[in-house]
């Protein structure tokens, strides 16, 4: 590990050609089916969003130019705070990369420090690598898909993701492969179809 000076003053440590995320991208909030839509509402009033995608269990809001900020996941396995099972609250905070290129060299440099995504899955919108911290808090590292938010934004409308909000899981060290060999980013983007899919 190196010291680096910021602002002439304080100080941090960054790991020597470690590649840093280019944004904080969305967060999403685990709550109860029964506060699920008040916890919706809430966020839509808080933030002046508007709805991107909404099914009985999952919500996407966005109040800029990303096609999703906040995204609230009912899950009937989730219990308030102090109670035992997966607790309300926050579910995953998620950081983007320019070019898959820069997620698999990512990949490989976690990996070669002991760290290993629990859940890799292209989500049709994004490409996406899913770690857990000590605490089992998730942080998401992602590529869009798509050119333009727009494009993005008319994926979240289709039958497609409406039969499947949550994407198709993919393996790590065959994404790598794929990348490495020099197929066409677009071609590995590219989401099957799988049918429907509701859950992780």
């Amino acid at each position: 590990m190196s010291t680096m000076a910021v602002n002439g003053s304080a100080s941090v440590n960054k790991t020597p050609n470690s590649i840093s995320p280019v944004a904080l991208c969305h967060v999403v909030l685990r709550t109860t089916p029964e506060g699920y839509e008040k916890l919706v509402n809430f966020y839509i009033t808080l933030l002046g969003a508007k709805i991107s995608h909404k099914s009985h269990r999952l919500a996407f809001l966005s109040y800029d130019y990303e096609h999703h900020r906040l995204a609230v996941i009912a899950d009937s396995n989730s219990h308030k705070r102090g109670s035992e099972g997966p607790q309300v609250g926050l579910h995953h905070v998620a950081f983007g990369f320019d070019k898959l290129s820069d997620l698999a060299a990512v990949y490989e440099q976690r990996k070669a420090a002991g760290i290993s995504p629990v859940w890799c899955v292209n989500h049709g919108m994004s490409t996406s690598m899913y770690y857990e911290d000590p605490d089992g808090n998730e942080i998401e590292f992602q590529v869009d898909n798509f050119d333009t938010v727009q494009e993005a934004v008319d994926f979240m409308g289709s039958k497609d993701f409406e039969d499947n909000p949550v994407g198709v899981d993919f393996n790590a060290d065959d994404f790598v492969k794929r990348v490495q060999s020099g197929e066409d980013e677009k071609s590995i983007k590219a989401r099957p179809n799988i049918g429907k899919r509701d859950r992780k």
